[in-house]
């Protein structure tokens, strides 16, 4: 529109001078002059005195600017050549900008004709009058919104307002920096919130406390090399692998709160299973803890620089952490090995809200108002593979499956196509709710949804961690059993791979009898337990429960013994004769009220065991 010259900066438009490029539009390659400013001016912002180069401003003509900003011969003019190159070395070292960061408000505007004056004045290399020039235009826009404070605008009339130095202040330089990563990343309006931030520095706190705690402790952690990991070492170590990963990416991107999340909330959920998961099995390794103290160090350090140089010096490194490699990744990530520590964890979490729910329901039915009895044991049914409806439904399905957009069509179209199979039509009632079921899995795991196996072996990791879920669930008992062998056919029908089906109970699985455990060994701290036997009890099963009753540290062998001459006699400390060991492959079954013995190691079939065993507490 028409405007006065002298109302309004900007630039005049030179083949229209009643028309002017407003001042937010016009001033965008402002930048470029940032590269050479400390050149020219020396600090001195209204440009009074000559800079390091001692070249006026009169000096610096279009020619100058010319070959400064696109190279090519010297141009003709009183300033000193190797002063002219400088300028231009300067230039090309720092151009084309990495990151312009800005307001939201300014995309229509302002960083819009910052792409278009880029592109006037720096062709696009390749095209007619580029030359041999590099591209200039800029790598990446960054734009943000605005900052709320505790979900309302900042505004000094109504109090809502927060100065820095009061944040820093009430929550410290870390504390401050931590919440404003939290406080949202995109274009939408950041919310800093007062609870967040002291939640955030409570939490940095506890993490400190933990490090120095670990660090006084160390001595008493396992310490195993790399070839001796345990099942739950390597998942540990493969899950800090996958979170470095994520976080570098986000920084990458600039999503801050995403490199919070996965660098700090995920890395610290993950010690934190790495924990519960070997409280059973000679707990934690010092190896992956010190590694874990550092890299979470080194990723939160962009973000909370103090406490992150305190923890680097506390693990005794030499040096700044700002001097400090970008943490590496210790072997390539292992995704099959992050499924089956997402599908445990969650699993796991599954079966105590289920076991939770259960216990709510008995309590409001309870007509004596007494709540009633925990359940003591648990069968987790797994099933192999989907029921063959199941199977031609994922199939078609895949067939249906727009790969371009990883999406299945409208129920409609699914409905019809499915419809038209034999094997469907008497399962159209629950056939749209899988549909529906396997639309949802599609959007978090991708076309492993429409997989009709899974790429792990399920049983075999439940199996794994029998311990842990165990003593997760607080049961005496659990059993994994295939689907196919359920009584229950609403179980046969319904257990899918990757959604086991857990059913607790006051009464055990299998027949067991109860048999007294005697540890013979001086100077120890393990006595005599009465334990449980069940029938199809393996050795290294009953070795298990001998380290869950009598509090027995996972990182170390049980090696049992049975008596030869007499099953019946009760053994005597320090004496082994008559005593023969068990071994790994042995199993125990029961018959008639007795226990019973196979052990092909040592040649027993069917060998009465009798109600005293011995256990040796050997330390690997």
């Amino acid at each position: 529109m028409p405007v006065p010259e002298s109302l309004w900066p900007g630039t005049l438009i030179p083949w229209d001078p009643k028309f002017m490029i407003e001042s937010l539009s016009d001033s965008t390659i402002y930048m470029s002059y940032y590269t050479v400013a400390y050149l020219l001016q020396g600090g001195v912002v209204n440009g009074s005195t000559p800079g390091p180069l001692g070249i006026c401003p009169e000096q610096m003509t279009v020619a100058v600017w010319d070959y400064v900003f696109f190279g090519g011969d010297l141009p003709t003019t009183d300033i000193p050549p190797e002063s002219l190159r400088k300028l231009r070395r300067e230039f090309s070292y720092w151009y084309p900008v990495d990151l312009r960061v800005s307001g939201k408000d300014l995309i229509p505007n302002h960083l819009t004709y910052f792409l278009y004056n880029h592109q006037a004045i720096w062709p696009q290399p390749g095209r007619e009058g580029a030359g041999q020039e590099p591209c200039r235009w800029p790598n990446a826009i960054r734009a943000n919104g605005h900052l709320l404070l505790n979900s309302e605008k900042m505004s000094k009339s109504t109090g809502n307002f927060l100065t820095l130095k009061q944040s820093v202040e009430r929550f410290s330089a870390d504390g401050t920096r931590l919440a404003l990563a939290d406080a949202g990343d995109g274009l939408e309006d950041a919310n800093f919130v007062f609870e967040m931030a002291d939640a955030g520095l409570l939490r940095l706190h506890s993490q400190l406390e933990w490090v120095k705690e670990m660090l006084e402790c160390r001595d008493k952690l396992r310490c195993d090399p790399p070839d001796n990991y345990t099942y739950h070492d390597r998942l540990f170590a493969n899950r800090i692998n996958h979170l470095i990963q994520l976080t570098d990416a986000s920084y990458h991107d600039t999503m801050y709160r995403e490199a919070l999340k996965t660098g700090f909330y995920d890395l610290q959920a993950a010690r934190d299973s790495y924990r519960d998961l070997t409280a059973p099995s000679g707990g934690m390794n010092w190896n992956l803890i010190r590694r874990f103290i550092e890299v979470q160090a080194l990723l939160l350090c962009p973000i909370c620089p103090h406490i992150s140089e305190h923890i680097w010096a506390l693990l005794g490194n030499e040096g700044s952490i700002m001097e400090a490699r970008w943490p590496s990744l210790e072997g390539e990530v292992n995704e099959t090995l992050l499924k089956e520590g997402d599908y445990l964890l969650t699993t796991a979490h599954e079966f105590r809200v289920r076991l939770r729910k259960m216990m709510d329901i008995r309590e409001k039915k309870s007509s004596t108002g007494k709540v009633p009895p925990r359940p003591e044991y648990g069968v987790v049914y797994v099933a192999q593979e989907y029921p063959p409806w199941q199977k031609l439904a994922l199939t078609k399905l895949r067939e249906l499956l727009n790969k371009a957009e990883n999406s299945l069509p409208e129920n409609k179209v699914i409905s019809e196509v499915l419809k038209k199979e034999d094997l469907l039509k008497t399962h159209m009632k629950k056939l749209m709710p899988f549909v529906q079921y396997i639309k949802q899995s599609l959007s978090v795991k991708g076309t492993e949804a429409l997989d009709l196996t899974l790429s792990f072996d399920e049983k075999l990791t439940l199996l794994g961690n029998l311990n842990y879920l165990t003593r997760s669930l607080d049961l005496k008992e659990l059993w994994i059993v295939n689907a196919a062998e359920a009584t229950d056919p609403k179980i046969r029908e319904e257990c899918q791979p990757g959604k086991p089906i857990p059913v607790f109970s006051e009464t055990a699985h299998k027949p067991w009898l109860q048999v007294t455990a005697v540890n013979p060994q001086a100077c120890v701290p393990y006595f005599t337990v009465p334990i449980p036997v069940y029938h199809d009890d393996t050795a290294s099963t009953v070795g298990d429960r001998i380290c869950r009753t009598s509090s027995v540290p996972g990182n170390v062998e049980i090696e049992l013994r049975r008596y030869q001459k007499d099953a019946r006699s009760i053994p005597v400390a320090g004496d082994s004769s008559g005593q023969a060991k068990i071994g790994a492959r042995s199993q125990f079954s029961i018959s008639d009220g007795c226990l019973y013995l196979s052990d092909p190691e040592n040649g027993a079939t069917s060998v009465a065991v009798g109600s005293h065993l011995q256990y040796l507490v050997n330390e690997q």
